[in-house]
């Protein structure tokens, strides 16, 4: 296995370093224009071409970034750690809170057919709604752009996690409940001692689920809300023509997503049981 994990890691640093290589050629000016003075270019002798800034001043910019994440130097002028800490407080409160009602209504209709029947119409209606499609409600309703971007991650994170909590309550095996029942255990003892631990990767899958989802959705909350977070640090990045702002926060988006999706895999890892 550790060979197999060394051989994974160099060949994926190959591919890395591959990537990149051609990334930084194909950005490379053309010789003919690289040769001209900066008169020669500010007269029109040939008109500059806009070009997609090469890995080599990103990973410049990256450095600069990441040596002071914090800094605060107004409204629009903030650290890229600032930018990051605000989307990950958002997505952290509207998941919490969607975990709040997610993972007891998917025991009630787990074990409730009757519930289930009941609240299926609703939840099938409710689901397919994009989750920035209740952001303009949210505003005029709330009248707060954080808090809208908030209850956004609350709706996009709750069916997720309810439809897996409930899917692996109802699967739980028979024979355990029927052992639980025949050691007279209530419902709630049967639910926390019996159900919840069979049941736990299914609930974990989900919430893992719905954390990607919640990542994806605050980036474009942001950009609509504006203020503060990583989607409006790439938005305004943009209206100021800086590509390699722009590539440095995809990549930011990318490695935070990361973070959230290992540290659910490792939880999950941590309930998962062999019969």
């Amino acid at each position: 296995m550790a060979s197999l994990n060394v051989r994974a890691a160099l060949l994926s640093i190959s591919f890395l370093i591959l990537a990149l290589g051609l990334w930084e050629m194909s950005t490379q000016p053309p010789e003919a224009q690289e040769n001209l003075t900066e008169y020669e270019m500010l007269m029109g002798g040939v008109e500059q071409e806009s070009r997609v800034p090469p890995p080599s001043a990103v990973i410049k910019l990256a450095w600069a970034e990441l040596s002071d994440p914090f800094y605060d130097a107004g409204a629009n002028d903030k650290g890229i750690g600032i930018q990051l800490a605000y989307s990950v407080y958002r997505v952290l409160a509207g998941y919490v809170a969607a975990m709040a009602i997610a993972l007891p209504l998917g025991f009630l209709i787990g074990m409730s057919p009757l519930m289930y029947k009941a609240l299926n119409p609703y939840i099938q209606v409710l689901r397919p709604i994009s989750p920035l499609a209740w952001m303009p409600l949210a505003l005029f309703i709330i009248q707060d752009s954080n808090a809208s971007a908030i209850f956004v991650i609350f709706i996009c994170s709750i069916w997720p996690m309810l439809l897996n909590t409930a899917f692996g309550v109802a699967n739980v095996r028979q024979d355990w409940i029927n052992v639980a029942r025949t050691h007279e255990l209530g419902h709630i003892r049967t639910a926390l001692t019996v159900i919840l631990p069979a049941a736990a990767p299914t609930i974990l899958t989900g919430m893992r689920i719905s954390i990607g989802i919640a990542w994806l959705v605050i980036v474009a909350a942001e950009m609509l809300v504006g203020g503060t977070g990583i989607g409006y640090y790439v938005w305004n990045e943009w209206n100021n023509l800086d590509l390699t702002a722009v590539i440095f926060s995809i990549l930011m988006i990318g490695v935070v997503g990361m973070i959230l999706d290992m540290a659910l895999a490792k939880a999950q890892k941590l309930v998962e049981y062999t019969e």
